[in-house]
């Protein structure tokens, strides 16, 4: 596949086999996503799985994750289901529900799935358990708002006349 034909090219890498997950700009950059997300696949029903691990590094209680190291991930896994669909997609909404602590160092798996597409909108919802029992960790529900290649450029235009205002 041509690099101009991954949907995210012009900000993501696509899954590789060196990194078999999509990155985003930050993680690019290292060539390993930094919220611990290991393998992702697509599914034939339209779902997203991934495998991943929460490291030491995002610890926020006694080997246990931070919460907003659940809700980066939650994230990332909801935000790759459109992207896999081959759009580009930016969270218009993201809400997490804590069911148990997710443990530090342990395999986790992540599923995600499409619930419905209304307009330029995507419903994603979403889970993350416990790889080795599938116990439920979290829950996750998105809207992704389909973007174009210029979503990012006029971010900046637009920053910058910020900026402009503010210095002026």
């Amino acid at each position: 596949m041509a690099e101009s034909s991954w949907a995210g090219s012009d900000f993501q890498l696509r899954p590789e086999p060196q990194s078999p997950v999509a990155l985003c700009g930050a993680c690019r950059r290292t060539g390993v996503c930094r919220l611990g997300l290991g393998h992702e696949e697509l599914q034939d029903d339209g779902s997203v799985h991934t495998d991943l691990v929460c490291g030491p590094e995002n610890e926020g209680g006694p080997d246990v994750a931070h919460g907003g190291w659940t809700a980066g991930v939650f994230d990332e896994l909801l935000g790759h289901v459109p992207l896999l669909h081959r759009q580009l997609a930016v969270t218009g909404q993201l809400s997490v529900r804590f069911v148990k602590p997710v443990p530090v160092g342990r395999p986790l798996h992540g599923r995600a799935w499409p619930v419905r597409h209304e307009g330029h909108r995507w419903y994603i919802a979403g889970e993350l358990t416990l790889a080795s029992t599938g116990v439920l960790l979290a829950s996750g529900e998105a809207v992704m708002v389909l973007r174009d290649l210029g979503h990012f450029a006029r971010h900046q235009a637009w920053l910058a006349e910020q900026d402009a205002q503010a210095g002026g």
